[in-house]
């Protein structure tokens, strides 16, 4: 029997997975993290992307989050973002309309903080599309 920790991924309007796994790879900001159980501790921030759970027994679980924190304890890890999504519930078309969005918006920037949120929304549209036809491949 492999070793497990407990995993949960917390939104801001719900709690979307609670549950044992044997790992978990998170999208941190200075690159892509694996957590196995007994990990060190740690706490670090996550960029747009895809967190992949292997649960116990091999079944693999995908849920997009927009970023957020990452902390781990040796037998508990915690993802706190402000949206979360299961991979197969995106909408490729909302996505693309995001990115749309986000590009005009650069385009028209009339000041600094505009520009952030253009660009923070337009990682996060270009992360869902990315996961999405990632997904789409595996199909």
């Amino acid at each position: 029997m492999a070793m497990t920790m407990h995993v949960d991924i917390v939104s801001a309007e719900h709690e979307l997975f609670s549950g044992t796994a044997e790992v978990v790879i998170a999208p941190a900001v200075r690159g892509e993290v694996g957590i196995y159980p007994r990990h060190t501790q740690m706490i670090t921030p996550l960029k747009p992307g895809e967190v992949r759970i292997t649960k116990q027994g091999g079944e693999e679980e995908s849920i997009y989050v927009s970023g957020g924190i990452l902390e781990v304890q040796p037998h508990v890890v915690t993802i706190l973002s402000d949206t979360a999504v299961r991979a197969h519930d995106l909408d490729e078309a909302a996505a693309m309309e995001a990115q749309k969005r986000a590009e005009q918006a650069l385009k028209d920037k009339t000041g600094d903080m505009e520009e952030a949120e253009a660009l923070a929304q337009l990682a996060e549209a270009a992360a869902q599309i990315h996961l999405i036809q990632k997904l789409r491949g595996k199909k």
